[in-house]
């Protein structure tokens, strides 16, 4: 279900017909996509965002983690709850309410008005919107995983290093990263599949160009009417995607290792 459709993806893209009756083998549609300036911009816009989404959720949930694990009482699972709630949330009510807040004319905007303030300059429809948008909505998987991590990090091991005269933070990047720095790593690939690949966010709360490779995909598929393009982009996108995926693979097979 899942290997011969890739495998079918790559040969529609390479194996293309002829001006005759019969087909051959040819990269045209892979040297249009790396050779035309829309595509790349929409490709770099995809990567930056991915990369500026994965860098914000680990210096969110990190500390929300933290918290988590050496916090008790209502206050934490108040936060707790906060933090897991966007998952519940769809992403159509998501993109509604981000318009309905920091849009023109948005909530922001009404409450800076009343007061005299001048409106701010709107991240809707603009590369940070999706970038707020994904943010929100990987949270709660972010910090579960995470919070799975810190179940390496024991309080003996914490309490032997403050015997020692270990401070906060060297209790922190001595003790505890190193031992959730897997969970980190397979938080980030997680991360990077999921927003590689979104749709929605980016479709409602992007700009119209550049795009991200979700919406550009589904344009040049209905839009544009090119399958084969389509695929291509496809393609691509998977081959970026399988990078981060073979580091999760090889982060589950270092843990198995003994």
């Amino acid at each position: 279900m899942v290997i011969w459709p890739i495998i079918s993806a790559i040969g529609r893209t390479v194996w293309l017909p002829n001006e005759g009756s019969g087909h051959s083998f040819a990269l045209d549609t892979y040297k249009f996509f790396f050779t035309d300036q829309y595509s790349l911009n929409n490709l770099y816009v995809t990567l930056w965002t991915t990369a500026v989404c994965a860098i914000l959720l680990v210096v969110v949930c990190v500390p929300i983690a933290l918290y988590l694990r050496f916090s008790s009482g209502r206050l934490a699972a108040y936060v707790q709850g906060l933090a897991i709630f966007p998952m519940f949330v769809p992403s159509i009510i998501l993109s509604y309410a981000f318009i309905r807040v920091l849009g023109p004319n948005g909530t922001v905007d009404l409450l800076l008005n009343s007061v005299g303030l001048p409106k701010i300059r709107s991240p809707y429809l603009t590369p940070w919107g999706p970038v707020i948008g994904l943010v929100w909505d990987n949270i709660p998987l972010t910090v579960l995983i995470l919070l799975s991590g810190m179940g390496n990090v024991s309080n003996q091991s914490i309490e032997a290093a403050r015997d020692v005269g270990a401070r906060r933070l060297q209790v922190l990047w001595y003790i505890i990263l190193p031992r959730i720095s897997n969970s980190i790593l397979v938080a980030v690939s997680f991360t990077v599949l999921g927003i590689f690949s979104a749709f929605t966010l980016p479709y409602v709360l992007g700009p119209a160009s550049p795009e991200m490779m979700g919406p550009y995909m589904q344009r040049t598929f209905r839009d544009l009417n090119d399958p084969t393009t389509a695929i291509t982009q496809a393609v691509i996108t998977f081959s970026f995607c399988i990078v981060f995926g073979l580091f999760y693979v090889r982060s589950v097979a270092r843990n198995r290792s003994p």
